[in-house]
């Protein structure tokens, strides 16, 4: 068998792009659809959609790959004729759903890929490389727009390959030609007849497919725009001096994150509300406090983010606010401090020791500091995610806060 296509015939690499694409989709789409809705109450539960989740996404990997190769393969390689040349408008048509199809394996992995890198956590691709992109951000809004043009994609996908199916079928059950044996490696494909002149048109369909993505992806980007969340604050960010010495937070450079361990891989978020009262001067440790209130459904840990602050976890209806208070504080090294407090979260509370870096620059102060908790101590998944099978007992608090004072304050 001829390697490249022929006027009678598909060679044999279009035959195994067409065959490995149609299994590696036909495995993808029903898990798409499928895997979205598993429960995830238990540790088990967890571990079994994020291993379909990692699945789905790293077949979507391999089937882009393939694509790429498949659709430089169409170009290089000219189409067998037509059976009917004199059906124009089907021919067109089958055409423009062969370019279809083509656009939608190539973009609606794409488009997963892209959801992938901006979101955080959850699933990861098995590939060495891949979980991020050069020029892909860690963003929500782009996140969710990819995520949306993924699903509207797989929907199109969807629809090109039953067209597809539909009109394969067409032809062996109604035609009764010899349309399906030009893919098949066994078919008749070199006694099949062709009529003399007959050749498949390229541009009249490929831009009419072209025509449909635009459509689409403005469609996309409109829908994206309608639904934009407002932005809101769930608590007062601090603005005014709230103690005698001053301090106000900058919480548009300030940050209070979280990393988790999920299924071995770290998973990154912050809150996005808190507010902070800071009473602190270096030369006076005695008399320094602080009290930081934090909004536990503002929490964004990307993929997980609900399941977080969910009943199994958090469980931000029952505790909305988590709260760290300190008097106690101590001097480690020339920019190194620890601070020595009581967290109350999720109904417990407990002792904290937070060690962190203080830089003072005039009326500005710059504080980093890291310690790790233990999810259990506070109660949180010790229902039904007791042990570290999926989600890790030690989860690292990561703080940087920008605060400043009115010059001549303290």
């Amino acid at each position: 068998m001829a390697l490249s296509n022929s006027r009678t015939g598909y060679g044999l690499v279009a035959q195994i792009f067409h065959w490995v694409t149609a299994i590696l989709i036909l495995m993808l789409l029903p898990l798409g659809l499928v895997m979205t809705d598993l429960p995830q109450s238990t540790d088990t539960e967890i571990a079994d959609k994020v291993w379909l989740f990692s699945l789905h996404k790293t077949l979507g990997i391999t089937v882009f790959a393939v694509a790429i190769a498949r659709v430089l393969w169409a170009l290089a390689s000219p189409r067998p004729a037509p059976l009917h040349p004199d059906r124009r408008l089907e021919t067109f048509v089958a055409e423009a759903v062969h370019w279809s199809l083509y656009g939608a394996i190539l973009l609606t992995p794409l488009a997963g890929w892209v959801h992938h890198a901006a979101s955080t956590g959850f699933a990861p691709i098995w590939w060495p490389l891949g979980q991020d992109l050069p020029f892909v951000p860690k963003s929500e809004a782009l996140a969710r727009l990819a995520g949306f043009a993924h699903y509207v994609l797989a929907m199109l996908m969807i629809v090109a390959v039953g067209l597809h199916i539909a009109g394969a079928m067409k032809h062996v059950v109604i035609d009764r030609d010899g349309t399906l044996a030009r893919m098949l490696p066994f078919g008749r494909a070199r006694t099949v007849s062709v009529p003399v002149g007959a050749t498949a048109p390229h541009r009249g369909p490929a831009f009419a497919a072209l025509a449909l993505f635009a459509l689409l992806f403005g469609g996309i980007a409109v829908s994206a725009l309608r639904n934009e969340p407002a932005a809101t604050t769930s608590l007062p960010q601090a603005t005014a001096p709230v103690s005698a010495s001053g301090w106000s937070v900058d919480h548009a450079k300030s940050r209070l994150g979280i990393v988790i361990t999920q299924m071995g891989a770290p998973v990154e978020g912050r809150f996005k509300a808190w507010s902070a009262e800071i009473d602190f001067d270096p030369d006076a440790l005695d008399a320094a406090r602080v009290k930081v209130v934090v909004d536990i459904a503002s929490i964004d840990l990307g993929g997980v983010t609900d399941q977080a602050k969910g009943a199994d976890f958090l469980d931000a209806g029952a505790h909305p606010q988590a709260v760290f208070e300190a008097a106690t504080f101590r001097r480690t090294g020339d920019t190194r401090f620890e601070v020595e407090g009581t967290l109350s979260l999720h109904g417990e509370t407990r002792p904290v020791i937070l060690p962190f870096d203080l830089v003072i620059d005039g009326p500005t102060a710059t504080m980093t500091g890291r310690t790790t908790l233990n999810r259990i101590d506070f109660g949180v998944g010790a229902k039904g995610f007791a042990d570290e099978g999926s989600v890790k007992f030690a989860v690292e608090v990561v703080t940087e806060v920008v605060a400043t004072r009115a010059e001549g304050d303290g």
